[in-house]
């Protein structure tokens, strides 16, 4: 990985030399390369935040049940069974990027979101279409889970592979996006919450912050159609086509290079990512959190998290540039260490001492961490795969870990404390994802040679 970074002032993206046949571009200036991939990536998370702050609300709508944690756990559950859909999205959009382009996966990925968003914010109730209603919800979440499957490998590759000097700070607006996306999720929540009767919101409140979502949708659309294909894939493209049937060959495909001969790189990814996917899937289940274990108010659990969005939003790409200074490990073993050690005292203190100041506090630290951990991984998830396999090898390995380990932590953490009564269970379930992440970062550095 290159640890040199441009000045902070750098306006422009590098163009990269290479085949002619790739053509001349115009600089395209960083914020635009910026935004044209940010809003896609915090359109996805919007969706998914937005979801899990009203399960409670959905749960009711949706799927009824004699008993609320029964409910729940299904509301939850068709969250968690959806995340089933972002592999297949990543082999089928991240292929398609590595074939066709990263602009062109980055418009259907855009598209495809948008009308999940739609279908549910206009979806029926249970009252009104029977079971129909939980199946359309769930097939909602399907069509976003795959298309948010092509998501991040693509728009990653994007922003690296225009500006590769500083990929560090480029790929970090990545997970910056995401806490623009929690902020607003979360003043969503707690403006509802606080502002309407329980009767408004399960009439018409919840869909709000559904409706608001489909808007965004078209202006991303219309913002990716006018941003150029990489340098670095235009010039791998041109060097097939000089090389005639390089592109055909038996056997050559983005999917069967990825996992017949990098599955190591995979397995890194998805270790490194285990840490910091169960932390963002834990902070969207603390309002409901807040509301079933400490006994605040729904509005309550909604500004704390805000804390969160904040601090994500604002930190990471500083420490972004960062990484592209001092590397991308020794940032990520830090946080995760200090991760390890104080996120179950944390969770202790909160419910020793339950108040929206304690749990502000408390979501403050844990931002705080995640932002430190977070920024660094997109860069280094790059660096471990060539371009030719770069959109397919990211995609694969952060929609397996998120599937795997982040899609269910808000079902197994409910899961965990309806079992066994501990209210702290979601602090061990951080410290196992701390444990797995840190070894996993500790063998790509002295086995792999990353940094």
């Amino acid at each position: 990985m290159n640890s040199s970074a441009a000045a902070p002032g750098a306006d422009r993206a590098r163009e990269v030399p290479g085949d002619a046949k790739a053509g001349a571009r115009a600089e395209v200036p960083v914020y635009k390369l910026i935004v044209a991939t940010s809003v896609g990536n915090a359109l996805e998370w919007y969706d998914l935040i937005v979801y899990g702050y009203f399960a409670v609300t959905i749960s009711k709508l949706f799927f009824p049940a004699h008993d609320e944690t029964v409910s729940l756990l299904m509301a939850l559950g068709t969250f968690a069974l959806s995340y089933l859909a972002r592999p297949l999205g990543a082999f089928v959009l991240g292929a398609y990027a590595d074939r066709r382009g990263r602009r062109a996966s980055l418009m259907l990925s855009i598209a495809m979101m948008t009308v999940g968003t739609g279908l549910i914010a206009f979806m029926p109730t249970y009252a009104a279409i029977g079971v129909w209603a939980p199946i359309g919800i769930f097939a909602s979440r399907l069509m976003q889970g795959f298309s948010a499957g092509g998501e991040f490998g693509s728009s990653t590759a994007f922003l690296v592979e225009h500006v590769p000097n500083r990929p560090g700070f480029m790929s970090s607006w990545q997970f910056a996006s995401q806490g623009a996306s929690t902020l607003l999720a979360s003043a969503f929540g707690a403006i509802l919450t606080g502002a309407l009767t329980q009767p408004q919101l399960e009439s018409w409140g919840w869909r709000v912050p559904f409706l608001f979502g489909m808007l965004v949708g078209p202006i991303g659309l219309y913002i990716r159609k006018y941003v150029d294909e990489t340098p670095a894939f235009a010039n791998d493209v041109a060097r097939k086509q000089a090389v005639p049937g390089t592109h055909d060959a038996p056997g050559k495909s983005p999917v069967w290079e990825v996992l017949a001969t990098q599955k190591s790189r995979l397995l890194v990814c998805i270790g490194a990512l285990i840490l910091t996917t169960t932390a963002n899937y834990m902070i969207l289940y603390m309002p409901t959190y807040a509301t079933k274990q400490l006994g605040l108010p729904p509005a309550q659990g909604f500004i704390a998290t805000l804390v969160t969005g904040f601090v994500i939003m604002t930190l990471t790409p500083f420490v972004g540039h960062w990484s592209d200074k001092v590397g991308r490990i020794r940032i990520m073993l830090a946080a995760g260490v200090l991760f390890l050690c104080t996120v179950y005292p944390a969770f202790a203190f909160m419910n020793a001492h339950a108040s929206l100041a304690t749990m502000m506090v408390v979501m403050l630290w844990v931002g705080t961490l995640k932002a430190v951990y977070f920024a660094p991984i997109p860069a280094l998830m790059s660096s471990l795969f060539p371009t030719r396999t770069r959109a397919t090898g990211m995609a694969v390995g952060y929609n397996l870990g998120t599937t795997i380990f982040g899609g269910f932590t808000p079902l197994a953490v409910a899961w965990l404390i309806a079992a066994t009564g501990n209210k702290l269970a979601p602090g061990l379930y951080l410290m196992a994802g701390a444990v797995i992440s840190l070894s996993t970062l500790s063998i790509a550095r002295f086995r792999m040679g990353a940094r």
